[in-house]
C-alpha cells in the first residue's frame, strides 16, 4: 500500500484484515476503525499531538539551516500543542469563527463565487477557475487580513504542504524550503507591525500578548490549512457529485447540498490522514502499541467503516446522522473552520449548479491527485459548462441567494 496514494480497496483491506498495523517503511502505527480513530482523536491524555506537523521525512540539516535563518519553528500552539496554552489560543482564534460570524459572509462568498463564473465559457478547469483562490479570499475576509497577495499566499501555502507532508528528495526539500521560510518571514513582519487595537487576527495576537514566535507558528498553519483544504474540498466535491447520475441539477433543492458535502467529508476527506503519539502502551483492536510509537489515523478509511456506516460505498447525500465522520476530527481538536468549510462548499456548489444546470465533466477519467500522506484530493476539475441557466449572471445569481436568506438559516 502507498500511503501517498491509497487506493479504497487498500483502506478496506486494512479495516477487515489490519485495523491496527505497523507499517515498515514509515514506522507509523495504522488506525483504520473508525471507533478506534475516535478513540484516540478523544483522549489527549494517552494520545499527544506533538507530532501533527512533524516533516514526514526528516528534513535534513542544510534544509534545516536555510529554514533557521530565516526564523522559522511551529511551537506547539494549535494542531500539535496538547498543553495548557492550547485552550486560550484555540478560544483567541475561535471568536474570528463563531457560528453567527460564520453565517453573515454566506453571501460574500456566493458574490465571489458568481464574479468567478461571471468569467467562465466552454471548457474549463474550475479548480484555478473558482476553487483555487476563493477560500484562500474568505479566510483572509473573515480573519480581517487585509492587503495579501493571495497568489503569494497559495504559493507558500502549496510549497510547505509538500515540505511537510509530502514523499520528497533532500533537493525538493531544499527548493521548497526557501517559500515556506518566505511565509514565516511574512507572518513575522505583519505580526510585528500590527496594531493591538486593531480588529484582524493579527492584531488579537498582540493584545493578548502572545510571543511573536508562537504567533507566527500558529498563523503558519492556520493560513495554511484554512484555505488550503477547502480548495481540495471543493475539488472533491465536484468530482464527486458530478459522477453521480441526476444529483447535480438537485443541487438547488433544501439540503441536497449541504448533505452532498457530508458525503464528499465521509468519503474523500481533505485531511485523509493524522497523527497522533501513543504516551503509554495502549491496546487497539487487541493490538498492543508501545509507548511513544506514532500513530496515523486512518480518517478516510473511517468514514466508509461498514460498522458505522450503512452501505458506506453509497454516496447518499440524504444519509442520516451524516455528520458522525470524523473528517474534521473530534474532540479538544476539532477543526475549527469546519463550518467555514462546510458553508462555502454547499455555497459554490449551488451556485455553480445554478449558473450552469448543464454542466458535465469533461471525462470520465480520475483526475490527477494531491499525493501528500495527509492530504488527499483531485488536482484539476475539468469540465464542459453547457449552456447557462436563464436566470445566469453575476448580479441575478447574488440578487436570488440574498433574497432567499442565503444559508445558515436551517
Amino acid at each position: 500500500m502507498d500511503l501517498f496514494q491509497p487506493e479504497p480497496a487498500d483502506l478496506r483491506s486494512l479495516r477487515e484484515d489490519a485495523p491496527v498495523h505497523r507499517d515498515e517503511r514509515t514506522g507509523m502505527w495504522l488506525v483504520s476503525r473508525y471507533d478506534d480513530v475516535r478513540a484516540v482523536l478523544a483522549d489527549p491524555r494517552r494520545f499527544h499531538p506533538d507530532n501533527a506537523l512533524t516533516a514526514v521525512v526528516p528534513i535534513p540539516r542544510p534544509v534545516l539551516r536555510v529554514l533557521a535563518r530565516a526564523g522559522f519553528s511551529l511551537p506547539p500552539t494549535l494542531a500539535n500543542n496538547g498543553t495548557a496554552t492550547h485552550a486560550d489560543l484555540r478560544r483567541l482564534v475561535a471568536r474570528f469563527l463563531t457560528p453567527a460570524r460564520v453565517a453573515a459572509v454566506g453571501p460574500r462568498i456566493a458574490e465571489l463565487a458568481a464574479e468567478r463564473l461571471d468569467r467562465l465559457s466552454g471548457r474549463v478547469d474550475l479548480h484555478p477557475a473558482l476553487a483555487r483562490d476563493l477560500p484562500a479570499t474568505v479566510l483572509l475576509e473573515v480573519m480581517g487580513i487585509r492587503d495579501v497577495d493571495v497568489d503569494a499566499l497559495k504559493a507558500w501555502s502549496t510549497a510547505s504542504l509538500e515540505l511537510f507532508w509530502g514523499d520528497v528528495t533532500p533537493e525538493r526539500q531544499h527548493e521548497l524550503a526557501r517559500p515556506a521560510a518566505a511565509f514565516h518571514q511574512w507572518l513575522t513582519a505583519r505580526i510585528k507591525a500590527a496594531d493591538p487595537g486593531g480588529d484582524d487576527l493579527f492584531a488579537a495576537l498582540r493584545a493578548q500578548d502572545v510571543p511573536i514566535r508562537d504567533a507566527a507558528g500558529l498563523c503558519y498553519f492556520l493560513l495554511i490549512a484554512g484555505q488550503e483544504t477547502t480548495t481540495q474540498l471543493l475539488c472533491a466535491a465536484f468530482h464527486a457529485v458530478l459522477r453521480e447520475d441526476g444529483l447535480w441539477s438537485r443541487l438547488g433543492e433544501p439540503g441536497v447540498a449541504a448533505g452532498c458535502v457530508e458525503e464528499v467529508l465521509r468519503r474523500d476527506p481533505p485531511v485523509s490522514t493524522w497523527r497522533r503519539v501513543a504516551a503509554e502502551p495502549v491496546t487497539l483492536s487487541g493490538v498492543a502499541v508501545p509507548a511513544g510509537a506514532p500513530l496515523l489515523l486512518m480518517l478516510a478509511g473511517s468514514g466508509s467503516d461498514p460498522a458505522v456506516f450503512a452501505e458506506p460505498e453509497r454516496f447518499c447525500p440524504a444519509r442520516p446522522h451524516a455528520r458522525r465522520h470524523l473528517a474534521f476530527g473530534f474532540g479538544r481538536h476539532f477543526c475549527l473552520g469546519a463550518g467555514l468549510a462546510r458553508l462555502e462548499a454547499e455555497v459554490v456548489l449551488r451556485e455553480t449548479a445554478r449558473r450552469f444546470p448543464r454542466l458535465r465533466l469533461a471525462s470520465a477519467d480520475r483526475p490527477p491527485m494531491l499525493g501528500l500522506l495527509s492530504f488527499r484530493a483531485p488536482v484539476s476539475v475539468v469540465v464542459e459548462l453547457g449552456d447557462q441557466d436563464d436566470l445566469a449572471g453575476g448580479g441575478a445569481a447574488f440578487q436570488q441567494f440574498v433574497g432567499a436568506g442565503g444559508v445558515g438559516q436551517r
